[in-house]
Formats: structure tokens, sequence, C-alpha cells
């Protein structure tokens, strides 16, 4: 009945959901109907109406309302839905995407759940506000994932710790405290800000941004708070709003907040108490709400100790504290960001690429010290210097070929020494602190060990490491 399924005997599968009291209906890629269980016939109609026609078009013909199969299809994700059928029954139905082992979509599942009595058996008033917020979010969500942006379709993964931050990102977007994303670099913080705003009540107010650590500190505060008509020579004849004033009643995201000059953290800590700030030249207060999300990958409190940041700014900013994972600790995430990538990559370029299963492994298996930028960037290189529409490892650029994961170097146990395997895991375990830690001092606190003792072991197994101070 479903071509894409028999040959390979699913037949005992179609008759158990013959049997379930929920709704089970299945597309294809391209949202055909390929089948539906008894339950789903009860609600949209018959396997002969169905089977073979579009979603779109029997959603248009009012047999659903919406399609819960196309708004996952179009979403590229798994989409939840209150969805009203022809017979005026209410059901909440999600749309599950099954991928292929390429990572394209294969097949999407709608799964209802008839909802009416539990709706009906509340008051009115309960009902309507259940609805509404229900529509409400659901639309906001749409308007978030329909957009071609790809920003917003970084958001996938499910690594529990992704899902831990999804979770929290959803909670702190929904009220107006003060942010500070933590992570390394590379993790995704910009995306995760541009989440929050989006997902928050200030979604159609303007999100303005700067990064605090490439803007000279001359420019920084007339950037960030503007100036007045002849604040300075050379200053527009006019004067100049901020950041701050174009960003009223939006959020404002200060990148790289741990660059910031102090003289500037004591304004940016009055611009969060008081909701004021004085232009460059200006001798009157000025009001602004703002949202302020700040972003780092220093150690803000290493900072505090060396009174190169303000405490008390930093517990303003503390309030709400997001850590956004390393790509190392959602390895499952690799294989879907990978598909994502080389799908984004292949449209910009109009290219057909694919990746052999050698390179899915080494992208899998490799530690990624630049985290998802690295892995993005990578993809991007493939894509445009591909011998092949089939990408393998010798399209690797020469420095990634000489970085190769460890998991690719481990010794055969029966032909090493002792000696010799303590020697290879010692040289392992020093490379990959370092690729996390970017610093040598901080790599030996890691593992335990002197500075010093960690600059003998890199002269002594010859490493490409950077020996500073730091």
């Amino acid at each position: 009945m479903i071509k894409n399924l028999s040959k390979l005997n699913y037949g005992i599968f179609l008759n158990i959901f013959d049997t379930l009291t929920d709704s089970i209906y299945i597309a294809d890629h391209q949202g055909n109907t390929l089948w539906l269980n008894k339950t789903s016939e009860n609600i949209n109609g018959s396997r002969d109406q169905l089977i073979g026609k579009n979603v779109r078009d029997l959603e248009a013909a009012g047999f659903f309302n919406p399609s819960v199969i196309r708004l996952a299809l179009e979403a590229g994700q798994d989409v939840s839905i209150v969805q009203t059928m022809k017979n005026g029954y209410k059901f909440l139905v999600t749309g599950h995407i099954i991928f292929d082992p390429r990572g394209e979509i294969e097949l999407v599942i709608a799964h209802a759940r008839d909802i009416t009595e539990s709706l009906r058996i509340t008051s009115q008033l309960k009902e309507k506000d259940f609805l509404l917020k229900q529509y409400s979010d659901e639309i906001q969500r749409l308007r978030l994932n329909q957009k071609n942006d790809w920003t917003d379709k970084n958001f996938i993964g499910k690594s529990p710790s992704f899902l831990s931050l999804l979770d929290l990102v959803e909670k702190v977007s929904q009220v107006d405290t003060n942010v500070l994303i933590t992570g390394e670099t590379g993790v995704g913080k910009t995306f995760i800000a541009k989440r929050i705003h989006k997902l928050s009540k200030r979604y159609d107010q303007p999100f303005l941004q700067i990064n605090c650590g490439s803007i000279p500190e001359s420019l920084l505060e007339s950037e960030l708070f503007g100036y007045k008509k002849g604040a300075f020579t050379g200053a527009n004849h006019s004067g100049k709003p901020g950041l701050v004033k174009m960003a009223d009643k939006g959020t404002l995201f200060l990148d790289e907040i741990g660059e910031l000059p102090l003289h500037l953290q004591s304004k940016i800590l009055q611009l969060i108490q008081e909701k004021t700030y004085i232009p460059i030249g200006d001798s009157k207060w000025h009001s602004a709400d703002v949202r302020i999300i700040a972003a780092t990958n220093r150690n803000l409190e290493e900072m505090i100790e060396e009174n190169k940041f303000r405490a008390d700014l930093y517990y303003r900013l503390n309030i709400l504290p997001l850590r956004v994972p390393s790509l190392m600790e959602r390895q499952e995430d690799i294989y879907p960001l990978s598909h994502l990538f080389l799908n984004k990559f292949n449209h910009l370029y109009q290219k057909e690429r694919f990746f052999d299963k050698e390179t899915l492994d080494a992208l899998q298996m490799y530690d990624w010290p630049g985290n998802i930028r690295q892995l993005e960037n990578l993809i991007e290189l493939l894509v445009i210097t591909a011998k092949q529409e089939e990408i393998s490892i010798d399209d690797f650029p020469e420095n990634l070929k000489g970085m190769r994961p460890s998991k690719w170097n481990e010794p055969n146990p029966i032909e090493h020494t002792l000696p010799e395997l303590v020697e290879q895991l010692e040289k392992t375990l020093i490379q990959q602190t370092y690729h996390k830690h970017q610093s040598t001092r901080k790599t030996a606190k890691s593992l335990g060990i002197t500075q010093s003792s960690l600059i003998r072991r890199i002269q002594k197994y010859q490493l490409d490491l950077k020996t500073d101070s730091g």
C-alpha cells in the first residue's frame, strides 16, 4: 500500500497503527498522502479519497485546517498545533519529520489526539484563553521558523544539552529580565540572543547588536549613546542617535561584553538600573526602555578579581545566565547540523554535493575547537571546492588533515609497549585540552599539572601549539 515501505515489510506496523484510537496519517517528502489508519479515516475521509492526494490540496478543500504536515515540511522540523477537522472536532496534532540516511526528508507522520471533550469540559472563558494563547504562540513560532533565515534554522538537534538549552531559552524569552549568554567562540551565542528576542513580547520591536571588542574605545561610547550636535570636532552637524535610543522598546545585544571599557560599564549599569543615559555633549538625561542581552566567551568572575569588570554590572546581567554548550558536548547534533549546512550551501551555490560515509564519520569524530562556526565554514569550503559531487576525505583542507580526530589515530595496544601507549594518550589529552582552552595556563590547570611541566611536554612531543604565557 505504501510503495516506499512495502519492500521493508512494514505491513505488521500498519496493522498495529490500525488498532490505535489516535489518528496516524503518513505523507511523503512532497506532502503526498501515502497511508492513514482507520481512526484517521473516521476523521478525515476514506483512504480511497485521500491516498495519492497532496495535503495542500486537501487543506484547500477543507479536510483539515491547517495541515500540520505542510507546516512541518515548510519548517523542516517537528511541529505541534491544535487542528480543527471538517467535522468541527479539535485535535492536538504533531507532524513528525522522518529523515533518510542522507539527512533528506523522507516522510512526515501526523499523529493526532482528540482534545474536543477536554476543551468542552472547561469554561468558555478558559477555552478561549487557551486557544488564543495556543494560536498566538504557534503563529509566532511559525513566523519565526518559516522565514528564509538560516540563523533560525541553526536551532536543530536532539542532544540533551541542546534540548535543555532550548527549553531555557523559551522560558527566558517570556520574561523581560537581562540575560548573560556564555560559551566558547563559535557556539552560536548570537543565534541564542536573536531567538530570545523573536520569541519575546518585544519581537516586533528593534533588535540591535554591537560587538564591544570590534569597535575602537574612542568610538564605542558614541555608537552606544549617541552625541549632541557639536559635541566634538568632526561630529555630524545634526548629532547622532546611539544604538540605545534606536533600540528603545526593543532589545540591545552587547556581544563580547568582557571587552567593554570600565568607564562604559558604569554607563551600561546606569541604563540597566534606571533606564536612563546621557549622550555625549548633552547635559540632560534621556530615557530608553531597552532589554539588555549580553554575551561573552571570557570568564567574567576572573575579570572581576583582576579589577577588569565591575561586579555590580556582572550581577545585574547574570540574573538569567545561559551557557551554550560546545559542539563536543552535543555530538549527537553534528550529523543533522552537517546536513543542514550542506543543504544551505548546495542551495546557495547551486550544487548537489553529498557526503560519503568516511566523511560523515570524520565530521562526527572531530573535536571542533571552533564549534558550529568552524563546522559551517568547513562545509561551505567543501561544497565549493570538492572535486566531485560526492565529498570525500581527500577534499578536506591540508590543515584539517593534519588535525585528524584522536579516534583515527588510536594505536593498536597489541603493537605498542605500555610507555608508548601512555605517551600517545598524554599527547592526545594535551592537544584536546589545549584546543578547548587556547591557553597553556588554563590547559595546565585543567590537566592538574604546572604550566612549565605542560610546556616541557609540548616541546618533548613537538606539538604544534602556541606556548604563550597565558
